[in-house]
């Protein structure tokens, strides 16, 4: 049975870092630095401390993705077809539970955007949206156009072809949004490699 691996992530050092996070010393007359000075320096360690609580944010993010896959594949696995329809149930309630569970997990990180980069970004959405409509009428057509997709995202692009225009429209998204869509699209074409090896067995 084939399942994707999970790394694992340690939550301990988020508890950790906020534990120890700098403040002013008003007391401390040896410092040379003006008030000024000394409050912007407390803030550029702060910051430090926000870019590394949103890196963390995304990894559980990532991670809680993964889980779910994990638990989708489990339940997909070639093993199930060797179960009876009692054993079988019961395993996908099991499964439902702990999908369920892990549903429960919320990850919110909010990215900045101008008016020209949400509309870009509702571009881009609307593009994937429209292949995996088509993705039971036209299995070959949506994989092919997720993969011209997915060259778009890469800077190198060993084979198959390039959407410019889904390219151009990425191009004006926030970073944030282009590494974002960037993992839905890997996810789109393994689910996709998926649906294709059911089918043809089929």
């Amino acid at each position: 049975m084939d399942v994707d691996p999970i790394p694992l992530t340690s939550s301990s050092s988020a508890h950790m870092s906020s534990c120890s996070l700098p403040k002013i010393d008003e007391n401390n007359s040896l410092d040379s630095k003006t008030p000024k000075e000394r409050v912007i320096e407390l803030l550029d360690v702060l910051e430090s401390h926000v870019e590394k609580l949103r890196k963390e944010a995304s990894q559980m993010e990532e991670e809680r993705d993964q889980l779910l896959s994990s638990i989708d594949s489990v339940r997909n696995a070639d093993v199930m077809s060797d179960l009876v329809e009692s054993d079988k149930d019961d395993i996908h309630r099991y499964a439902d539970r702990i999908m369920s569970r892990c549903l429960t997990v919320e990850v919110k990180i909010l990215t900045q955007r101008d008016s020209l980069q949400e509309e870009a970004l509702h571009q881009v959405n609307h593009l994937i949206n429209g292949l995996i409509m088509c993705v039971k009428s036209d299995p070959d057509y949506a994989m092919a156009k997720c993969s011209s997709y997915m060259n778009a995202c890469s800077p190198h692009v060993e084979q198959g072809v390039t959407d410019k225009h889904f390219e151009s429209t990425l191009l004006g998204c926030t970073v944030d949004d282009q590494k974002r869509v960037k993992k839905r699209l890997q996810g789109l074409l393994k689910y996709f490699d998926k649906l294709n090896n059911v089918t043809s067995i089929l």
